[in-house]
Order: C-alpha cells, then structure tokens, then sequence
C-alpha cells in the first residue's frame, strides 16, 4: 500500500498547485490513498466547505488540519458532517469533529489520525497520552495507522515519533512549512519525518508575504500577514509505502515540486 501525503496547502497557490499536480502525481506513483493538510488552505488560516470539497473532488481521500482548524467560523456549520476532515484528536473533548478516521480501499482499513504538539502553541490535552487512547482503539480494526503530528517544535516530533515507534505504520510533521532531509524508517517499522513541508508560494516566508515578515523582524512593530500570490510556487509531499499485513512502513520517500526542482512524469 502506497499513501500520499501533501504538506500544508496554504492559500490559493496551495489550491492551484494541488489541482494542477495531484493528478499527475497519482498517475506516476499510483498511491492507494492521499492525504492533505488543509488547516491553511483558506487565505493561509483554516478551511471553508467549498474547499474541503474541492480537495475530495481533486482526489483526496482524507483531509488533516491543525492549529488554525477553527479560524474560519463556518467550519462549526459543516465539520460533523465533514466524514473525511480530521482536526487534532488532543483539542478538548467537547469540541467538534473528529481526530480519528477510517478509511476502507480495497477491503483494507486504514487508521488516520491527527494531533497537535504543545511546546510552542496553545496547551491542549497531551497528544502522547491521546495516541495510546487512539492506537488502542484504530488497533481493534486495523494495524495500517497514520498519524499527522502538527507540531512546532523538532523536538518533540522526534520524541513523538520513538513513542510510537511500531504502534503506527507512518508519523509525519507538519506545522513548520520547511521540508526537512530526515525521512527514514524507524527500527521497529514506523516512517518518519519532521515536516513534510508546504505547498502554496516558493517565493515568500513561509507562504507569507516577504515584505511583512520583514518589517516584523526589522521594527518589532504588528503587521498584517497576507499569503503571497506573486512569483513562483511549490509542492511538498512524502509517499509512504506499507506492507498491509504487518502494518509496517518500508519505505519513506520526499516528494518536491518548484521550479529548482520540476516534476517529471
């Protein structure tokens, strides 16, 4: 089984790249699932329903969020019927939606999980705790689990990702919108990597708008971050292939599209 996952989508460039080389990534590497990060698909801060639904309609089976799952207030309108929209299964439990769900491809179940780190950003309930609960509960169903671990710092993904070691098929880190060098297979069989990285503008910081982020660091002063929509754009992506009877990753592979590096059929 092969599984595809796409970085953060940030704004209308993200959108834009999606639409354009989702297909053609299904077509050179033929993955059993995608997955994408849509927690800044909406001018760089949460999802609307049009765009949950493009993703479905563009060829994602699952859609992870994070930090910014609330910024936009129609989501409380749509995210319990969102069957394939997973934000942070450690946010209080009284809160809407969904962290854990199933996905059924040729008779196979798959476990998709998504959960937030704590250092750095707000203090919600302790996603190491809530990944026993979540195993426990994947594992009466399945043993193909994939965790989406939103978290700022590298630290704790890595400590993240040896606790899990051999409980879950894959940990991948989103968040920090850099694509990291650090995918491997850890020794009891779980794929790992510290960010997979951002897909939307190659061209600013972090998605951002280079001038704002820089007038922020030069005077101290607040400024408004908008997403650029200038210059050029990129894709980032890992595809995870996993042996479906021990649950096991084998492979961890980096997916990256920008002009410095052009896809090829």
């Amino acid at each position: 089984m092969k599984i595809l996952f796409i970085g953060d989508v940030v704004g209308s460039p993200g959108r834009d790249m999606v639409k354009e080389y989702l297909p053609k990534l299904k077509e050179k590497y033929r993955p059993t699932i995608t997955i994408l990060n849509g927690e800044n698909a909406a001018a760089g801060k949460g999802i609307t329903e049009e765009i949950y639904r493009n993703f479905l309609e563009w060829g994602a089976q699952a859609i992870t969020m994070g930090n910014h799952t609330w910024d936009k207030k129609e989501i409380f309108d749509f995210i319990d019927d969102a069957k394939y929209l997973i934000r942070p299964a450690n946010f209080p439990e009284n809160n809407p939606g969904k962290g854990l769900v199933f996905l059924t491809v040729n008779n196979i179940e798959v476990a998709v999980i998504n959960l937030q780190g704590r250092t750095f950003l707000p203090a919600i309930d302790d996603p190491f705790q809530k990944i026993d609960e979540l195993i426990n509960e994947a594992s009466k169903r399945t043993n193909i689990i994939f965790v989406d671990f939103h978290a700022e710092a590298t630290s704790e993904k890595q400590a993240f990702g040896w606790y899990v070691d051999g409980r879950v098929s894959a940990v991948v880190g989103t968040h920090t919108h850099t694509q990291t060098a650090d995918e491997r297979i850890l020794p009891e069989g779980t794929a790992y990597i510290t960010d997979v990285g951002m897909t939307g503008p190659y061209e600013g910081i972090l998605g951002v708008e280079r001038e704002a982020v820089l007038k922020r660091f030069l005077t101290s002063l607040p400024v408004r971050f908008e997403i650029t929509k200038k210059g050029k754009n990129q894709l980032n992506a890992v595809l995870v292939s996993v042996d479906t009877k021990s649950g096991k990753s084998t492979k961890i592979e980096r997916i990256m599209i920008n002009d410095d590096h052009p896809f090829f059929s």
